[in-house]
């Protein structure tokens, strides 16, 4: 797939799930939050007042400190796929 076409398929299923309103569960948003910070190469500490919320976000993105910014759109959209269905006519 190429970059710009990447990039914006990304982009729209950041966008869907940013505007998503059902309750959705926490495994799945920090593996989110961890492609997220991965294909937007934001390597700051997680920022949350709670400790506990910290630890949960930097064991995610520990967990994903290998894959690349291109991997991690990659892996944010089919998870958006396989876990909401397909956001491409949102």
């Amino acid at each position: 797939m190429k970059t710009d076409k990447l990039h914006s398929e990304f982009i729209i299923a950041v966008k869907f799930v940013n505007d998503y309103t059902d309750p959705l569960p926490a495994d799945f948003l920090l593996k989110l939050y961890a492609y997220y910070k991965i294909a937007n190469e934001n390597f700051d500490n997680p920022g949350s007042s709670t400790p506990l919320i910290n630890a949960f976000k930097a064991n995610a993105l520990f967990q994903a400190k290998n894959l690349s910014k291109k991997e991690a759109m990659k892996n944010y959209i089919a998870l958006v796929r396989s876990e909401l269905g397909n956001f491409d006519n949102s």
